[in-house]
């Protein structure tokens, strides 16, 4: 069975971003796994071109020193067919479904790209592109999967069975890691590349350590100030949950600050060999853009009777 997943080019890749994302990924990846860079996603809203160019260089290269080359790995843009199945969806969707996506609520305003009122669409024809039957999502894009099915199952209702209906499937998730400085919301690639809640992938030992000495805690003390307690400590959950993901352990430890000197070491610890191999690859920038390419081919193979099928039935191929 075909999986599929694709990351947007928004800001840097975080800490969060390896322990509940690309670590699990890097375990299931296969042959028939195709893991991709949403560069297309990136336009919905005002970019620097060289900026976007900057960032999904640096994304191509860190899925592959995150162990994703046992996956199919691609470029979004350079599978055109994820352009075409998109117009194809937005004819049979309508202004109200697409007014109702959160998303669009949130980020739109009075005047905003027009790429961002019809990108769920887009996000369609990712998942359908490649057949995929099972997609999993967090609850925060169980939506797009929804209005993937009902446009699925409209297009094969109205013009003939093309699709395979996909449906939302909630695996086990890698660790959940929270911002430091903000420990209610998750650790955000598009927070900003000063953010000092968000750990990149990328940032030195120092930086590393910085970030985490100024996480927030709270003003218990005593022994029993280091503990885990979601709702009453945040903060000092999520420092718990980073040194247990990254292979540390509490034990023993019972000041603030002992947990957070524990919590930068297993961190650079754990980034040690991802950045290590990222230094390698990036010095070899051929041979990172001739995965991609070869990626980009099969994709483009795979992908191919899919959108033909969708163009004949609508009567445009």
């Amino acid at each position: 069975m075909n999986t599929l997943s694709l990351i947007t080019p928004s800001g840097r890749l975080t800490l969060g971003n390896l322990l509940g994302a690309l670590r699990p990924m890097a375990a299931a990846a296969g042959p028939s796994s195709y893991f991709g860079v949403a560069d297309l996603h990136a336009l919905t809203t005002p970019h620097s071109p060289a900026l976007l160019r900057s960032r999904v260089a640096e994304m191509s290269t860190l899925l592959l020193a995150c162990g994703l080359d046992a996956a199919t790995l691609f470029v979004q843009s350079q599978v055109p067919s994820h352009r075409s199945l998109a117009y194809l969806l937005e004819c049979v969707a309508s202004t109200g479904e697409l007014n109702r996506m959160i998303q669009f609520k949130e980020k739109g305003a009075v005047s905003s790209r027009a790429s961002l009122y019809t990108y769920p669409a887009l996000m369609a024809a990712d998942i359908l592109l490649y057949r995929t039957a099972e997609v999993p999502v967090g609850d925060d894009q169980r939506q797009h999967v929804e209005l993937t099915r009902d446009l699925a199952l409209r297009f094969n209702r109205e013009y003939g069975e093309v699709f395979t209906v996909p449906r939302a499937v909630h695996p086990p998730r890698g660790a959940r890691v929270m911002d430091l400085a903000a420990p209610e919301r998750k650790m955000s690639k598009s927070a900003g590349d000063d953010h000092s809640g968000s750990i990149f992938l990328l940032d030195p030992p120092e930086v590393i350590r910085r970030k985490v000495m100024r996480a927030v805690t709270d003003s218990d003390v005593g022994a029993s100030a280091v503990r885990s307690d979601r709702a009453q400590k945040p903060g000092v959950t999520n420092l718990l949950d980073i040194l247990q993901a990254c292979g540390g352990s509490a034990a023993g430890i019972s000041t603030y600050g002992a947990l957070k000197k524990a919590v930068a070491d297993a961190v650079v610890a754990e980034l040690e060999p991802l950045q290590k191999r990222y230094r390698e690859l990036a010095a070899d920038p051929a041979h990172v853009t001739a995965v991609y390419a070869a990626g980009a081919a099969v994709c483009r193979e795979v992908t191919a009777p899919v959108l033909a099928a969708a163009e004949a039935a609508v009567g445009v191929g």
